[in-house]
């Protein structure tokens, strides 16, 4: 044999263990003993185990153990008919990373033969991110629907309503009957509140806004700050604020963002009837920064805490019920998320997680 093809065929091995290293996909491959032999980089990331943890173990190491009943059969079936059921194909499945999450994955399967041997090559696309555009999309699209319904109802609505408040507001300054009077004035006031919650419903079900605006997270909370402050001082609450970080940057709407850190930190506010402590504090994280608002309150109670993103679900005598749903809303549209800790008799907390874009 040439020494050149010696050579020739090394290179094409290294240029193959390279391109199988780098590539995002899982590459796992196993001997008819079920003993993994090859675990590139990829299933590192997607499954968590280190390749010392899994090479020359068997494979059940990493599967779930209904996965593994599956797949020992189907090994088993290959070997005594050389027939592989799904054998080109992708199929969906839930795998467990390391850690216990559950995850989807694509995988695809192929055999071959080697010294005499059998070899069986999975590979496997987590497509965690890929389901969650999915639905985000699907979500989308119902909101934009009913952003139109709502807002042709809204049309319809606010005129007799406009009608109704001009009309009692006319009354009222003519009649000098002081039950008649306050008669009016609920109607007005009623008026007033229906009309808000025709502007928060038209809020909930908008489109996102485009996300255009660069803006200093350091200066968007202390523009904030002063007039949470203010509130705190009446309410006879001490408030902190605590900036980690400089440089950091999201991209988004100022107004919309201030809206939900305004809006949170003003429950916040209103959860402690006694007096307490409001503290703001931002910090980087990686490629995100993190923004959390505390209160010392009480808490929020179990039997609610899986309802509080709900549209129309309030604790207050005079809320909508829409505006942590519109918060919500606001941050995922940023493409971050919004999510609390709380415990009963000491407090809630509430972080936001933004993307950061780079200074330039």
């Amino acid at each position: 044999m040439s020494p050149y093809y010696n050579r020739d065929q090394e290179k094409e091995l290294n240029i193959l263990r390279s391109a199988v290293e780098s590539t995002n996909e899982a590459f796992i491959t196993i001997d008819q003993d079920h003993k993994v032999v090859l675990y590139n980089k990829g299933a590192e990331k997607i499954f968590g185990y280190k390749a010392d943890e899994v090479l020359g173990r068997d494979l059940n190491i990493i599967l779930s153990p209904e996965c593994s009943k599956n797949h020992h059969e189907a090994i088993r079936r290959f070997l005594e008919t050389r027939q592989l059921r799904k054998k080109g194909h992708i199929t969906e499945l839930v795998a467990t990373r390391k850690n216990g999450e559950k995850f989807p994955i694509n995988i695809s399967f192929s055999t071959f033969e080697l010294d005499g041997k059998i070899y069986f090559t999975a590979v496997v696309t987590d497509i965690s991110e890929i389901k969650h555009l999915q639905e985000k999309t699907k979500i989308m699209e119902r909101l934009a629907l009913l952003g139109k319904v709502v807002a042709e109802i809204s049309h319809e609505i606010k005129n007799p309503l406009m009608m109704i408040g001009g009309f009692a507001n006319q009354l009222l300054k003519s009649i000098s009957d002081e039950k008649s009077k306050k008669k009016l004035e609920i109607i007005i006031n009623e008026v007033k509140r229906l009309e808000n919650l025709l502007a928060s419903i038209k809020e909930y079900y908008a489109p996102p806004l485009p996300t255009k605006d660069r803006i200093d997270v350091a200066r968007l909370l202390k523009d904030i700050f002063p007039l949470l402050k203010a509130e705190c001082k009446r309410r006879n609450i001490e408030a902190k604020l605590n900036i980690m970080h400089e440089g950091v940057f999201v991209l988004g709407n100022e107004e919309k963002l201030k809206q939900v850190i305004i809006n949170i930190a003003k429950n916040g506010i209103d959860a402690m009837k006694e007096g307490g402590i409001l503290s703001i504090s931002s910090k980087k994280e990686n490629d995100r920064v993190k923004i959390s608002i505390s209160d010392t309150g009480n808490g929020i109670p179990k039997e609610i805490r899986d309802k509080i993103f709900d549209p129309f679900f309030t604790t207050k005598t005079n809320g909508s019920g829409l505006g942590l749903g519109i918060s919500k809303k606001i941050i995922e549209d940023h493409n971050g998320k919004l999510d609390f800790v709380t415990e009963e008799g000491k407090g809630t907390t509430f972080t936001i997680i933004l993307p950061i874009i780079k200074e330039n």
